[in-house]
């Protein structure tokens, strides 16, 4: 499974474009469409163009992360994922109370439940976060 278009513009629009680096909410350098890493630093200034290729890079290594964990079946399970993953880390999925309710075969209700736990970013409950995981839960049962 590939990241559909309907995922990579849900990304574009939740993470915004910052084609200056600068410090996420939570304290990240990160630049362009929420692209974090150690080829950033402070002053760094970047084109739509890179930014473009930052995020189709990202998603390409991301996507390979996701689909070794072997929980995606649907489209929309995928998508949901690459989301939740570009914004946390696969670090953070793969050691996650919401992949294990998948991998168990938890209930819708519990799954959506797992998402909404991830709204919070410096100790503080973002509402943009609030938006992300339920699109996030949505896009997993579509």
């Amino acid at each position: 499974m590939e990241a559909s278009i309907i995922v990579i513009e849900k990304i574009k629009e939740f993470e915004g474009l910052r084609l200056e680096a600068y410090r996420d909410a939570a304290g990240v350098l990160t630049i362009g469409y929420g692209h974090t890493g150690a080829d950033i630093s402070p002053g760094d200034k970047i084109s739509r163009y890179w930014a473009d290729e930052l995020l189709r890079d990202d998603v390409e290594r991301l996507g390979a992360e996701i689909r070794r964990l072997k929980v995606a079946r649907t489209q929309g399970q995928f998508d949901a994922l690459l989301s939740f993953a570009y914004n946390l880390g696969t670090g953070r999925l793969s050691r996650s109370t919401l992949l294990k309710t998948i991998r168990n075969g938890g209930s819708r209700s519990a799954i959506r439940k797992e998402f909404m736990r991830w709204v919070y970013a410096g100790g503080k409950k973002l509402s943009g976060l609030e938006r992300r995981r339920k699109w996030e839960a949505k896009r997993f049962f579509e």
